[in-house]
């Protein structure tokens, strides 16, 4: 099912890039591929979170040793990125993440079984009232708990860059025993940057709480804080880290708290046609980890940009 899923995925992309290339899409950007400084500066504006650029990424990343029996867990954010000016002097940008999550196996056969605290070190609640008659078997994919974060943002700032706004995690799980928390959650949600001559660096944070939603599922208190470094050459090439740190707060042990990543890699911004594609490449080892963590993680970003 997946490969299947990826397979539609790939058609409905290579069906965009060409509809582009042949002048198809009224959205495509008419910047020239050739104009000195162009590439540099949009690969630029595709490192800044809140850009008045318009992005749909395609985040593909494949958490390696995950849960007992130390298989791959692929999740693919598909993250679009839209931006709409309120006043002559504010912003407001929307970014919202949809996780389409494959869940390995957890165990091998009828007879065997795992832990509570190692179901709840994969985010899964075992005194969930379903995990009583059928087990969490793992070998699942499908749609996870959505993420809609708006931040209003100053329309005319250089140098550094700030957004503020509120952070929703809505329950769209559509396997609530392992893809989701089955809670609607609620919290702030903030970015700031640097954006320089040849660096653009900064951190987006939120942090969120369970404000209602199945009452059998444990309670959700979560950061998330992505800093994020990039380093720009000519013809759109830089270098980049972007980890994603997690906090459960609610985490029934003190190890199991944090999920603390360190790597890095390259990105490359090219043109496809008139469209501008962003590409990028990371590693990351997580440093410290839940028990039944990824140990690290590979993560290749495909974005397209539609400039104004």
């Amino acid at each position: 099912m997946l490969i299947s899923v990826v397979f539609v995925m790939v058609l409905g992309l290579s069906a965009t890039l060409q509809a582009a290339e042949k002048g198809e899409n009224p959205a495509a950007p008419t910047l020239k591929p050739n104009v000195a400084g162009e590439t540099e500066k949009l690969a630029k504006e595709a490192q800044n979170p809140v850009a008045k650029l318009i992005s749909v990424p395609f985040q593909n990343n494949f958490n390696f040793n995950t849960g007992p029996l130390r298989q791959t867990q692929y999740v693919l954010n598909l993250q679009p990125v839209i931006p709409f000016s309120i006043t002559d002097d504010w912003n407001l940008i929307t970014r919202t993440i949809a996780p389409f999550i494959y869940m390995p196996k957890l165990y091998n056969g009828k007879t065997q079984r795992i832990s509570p605290r190692r179901l709840e070190a994969l985010g899964i609640n075992p005194g969930h009232a379903l995990f009583r008659s059928t087990p969490p078997a793992g070998d699942e994919f499908g749609l996870g708990d959505i993420t809609f974060t708006a931040f209003f943002s100053p329309a005319k700032s250089e140098g550094f860059l700030w957004g503020v706004g509120p952070a929703v995690v809505l329950p769209s799980a559509t396997d609530p025993r392992l893809l989701g928390t089955g809670k609607w959650s609620l919290g702030p949600a903030a970015v700031a940057l640097y954006s320089g001559k040849k660096v653009v660096a900064g951190a987006l944070f939120n942090n969120v709480w369970s404000v209602a939603g199945d009452p059998d599922r444990k309670n959700v208190s979560q950061m998330t804080l992505q800093p994020f470094f990039n380093y720009n050459f000519k013809d759109g090439w830089y270098l980049c880290s972007s980890p994603l740190i997690t906090a459960n707060w609610n985490a029934s042990k003190a190890q199991d708290v944090w999920v603390l990543p360190l790597g890095g890699g390259l990105g490359k911004l090219f043109h496809a046609g008139k469209l501008p594609v962003n590409t990028q490449l990371t590693a990351y080892y997580n440093v410290a980890r839940p028990r039944e963590a990824a140990d690290w993680q590979l993560r290749f970003q495909l974005q397209l940009l539609f400039p104004k």
